[in-house]
C-alpha cells in the first residue's frame, strides 16, 4: 500500500491532570497520547491521508495503548516494531495554565523509541510515501534516532520526495544550544518546507527579524519557509519574495497550547500536498492550530475531513494558485 506521507519518533503515554494546580498535588489524571510526529499523523489520517508512522514500542500496556491509537486513528502501523527489551516511555501534564504553557514532566529515557536506528528504515516502506514529516524531538533522542533522521532525509531527497521540517526544540534534549543549532539547521537544510517558531528561528540562527529568519533557511536549501507567530498568525516565504504575513482567528478560550504546532503542520502539510497555494495551506494550518488549543489534549482538537469543511467560511478553499505561491 502506499503513502501520500510518512513520519517517524517517539510517542509516549500522558497522563494529563484532572485538576489545576501543581502536579505534586494531583490526584487524578487521564491517559491521552503524546508525540509531536504522532500527533501530525493523527491529524492526517483524520483528514482522509494515507499515513505511516515509523517507531518502537515497548511490549507493556503503554505500548498496547499506543497501538490501539494508532489503530482507533486509522494511522498505519506496519512499521512500528514491539521491542521487548525496554519501556515505552510516559510523561505528566498539568492543565488550567490557559495560554501558558503547562508543565510537562518527561519519563522517556532509555526508552523503545530512543532505540530508532537505521535498522528501521524499510527503504520500500518509506520510498511508498510522497512526502516525509520529520520534526527535532527525534533525531535529538540518542545518537542513533540522529543518524536515522539523516539517512531518511538523505534517502527521500534522493528519490525525488518532499520534505516538511518542524524545529520543535527541545533544548533538554541536546548536550549543549550550540550542538543544537547546528544539528537542527543541518536537517532544516535538507527539507523543502521550513516551519519554526519565531523565538525557535531566533535561537537557531542567531537572528532576530523575520525576513532575515526566513533568508537564511531559502539560503540553506529551504524551497517554503513559515515562521509561526502565535497570535499574529505566520508568515511564508519563498525564493525571491518578500514575506507575507497571513492572520490567524483570535481564540477566546485558550484551553491547552501543546500540539498547537503540530495542528499547524497538519494544515500546511495537508494543503500543500491538496494543491492549495501556500497562503491558503499557511491559513488552514493557523485554523487547526486555533482548534486544537481549545481542547485539553494534544490531538483531541485535530479535525476529521467533516469538521474542516464545517468550517468553510474561514478555511479557504483552494482556488488556482498564482504562479509565485504555487507549492514547492
Amino acid at each position: 500500500m502506499s503513502l501520500n506521507v510518512v513520519t517517524f519518533g517517539e510517542a509516549m503515554a500522558m497522563f494529563v491532570a484532572d485538576e489545576a494546580g501543581d502536579l505534586s498535588k494531583v490526584s487524578r489524571f487521564t491517559l491521552r497520547p503524546a508525540g509531536a510526529e504522532l500527533n501530525v499523523a493523527i491529524g492526517l489520517a483524520r483528514l482522509g491521508f494515507k499515513i505511516g508512522w515509523v517507531s518502537r514500542v515497548g511490549s507493556d500496556s503503554f505500548g498496547r495503548f499506543i497501538l490501539e491509537v494508532l489503530d482507533r486513528e486509522g494511522v498505519d502501523r506496519r512499521a512500528v516494531t514491539i521491542d521487548g527489551r525496554y519501556p515505552t516511555g510516559f510523561q505528566l501534564k498539568s492543565t488550567g495554565f490557559g495560554k501558558k504553557d503547562p508543565i510537562v514532566e518527561y519519563y522517556r529515557k532509555g526508552s523503545a523509541a530512543s532505540h530508532l536506528s537505521v535498522e528501521d528504515f524499510d527503504p520500500d516502506y518509506f520510498l511508498s510515501a510522497e512526502h516525509l514529516h520529520i520534526t527535532g524531538i527525534a533525531p535529538a533522542l540518542t545518537p542513533t534516532t540522529w543518524e536515522l533522521a539523516l539517512h531518511v532525509m538523505e534517502q527521500m531527497r534522493k528519490n525525488g520526495k518532499t520534505i516538511s521540517f518542524d524545529p520543535n526544540l527541545r533544548p533538554v534534549l541536546w548536550p549543549s544550544k550550540e550542538i543544537m543549532a547546528e544539528r537542527i539547521n543541518l536537517l532544516a537544510s535538507k527539507a523543502d518546507w521550513v516551519l519554526p517558531g519565531i523565538e525557535e528561528g531566533r535561537i537557531l540562527t542567531g537572528l532576530q527579524h523575520l525576513d532575515e529568519i526566513t533568508d537564511f533557511y531559502l539560503s540553506a536549501g529551504a524551497k517554503l519557509v513559515i515562521v509561526k507567530v502565535g497570535e499574529e498568525g505566520a508568515y511564508f516565504q519563498t525564493a525571491g519574495l518578500k514575506p507575507k504575513r497571513v492572520p490567524t482567528e483570535h481564540v477566546a478560550n485558550v484551553v491547552d497550547t501543546v500540539g498547537a504546532g503540530d495542528g499547524f503542520a497538519v494544515g500546511v502539510i495537508s494543503g500543500l500536498l491538496e494543491s492549495l497555494s501556500i497562503e491558503d495551506a499557511v491559513a488552514r494550518g493557523n485554523r487547526i492550530a486555533g482548534l486544537v488549543i481549545q481542547q485539553i489534549g494534544d490531538s483531541e482538537g485535530l479535525p476529521t475531513r467533516e469538521q474542516l469543511l464545517g468550517h468553510a467560511a474561514t478555511i479557504p478553499r483552494p482556488p488556482a494558485p498564482f504562479a509565485s505561491e504555487s507549492p514547492p
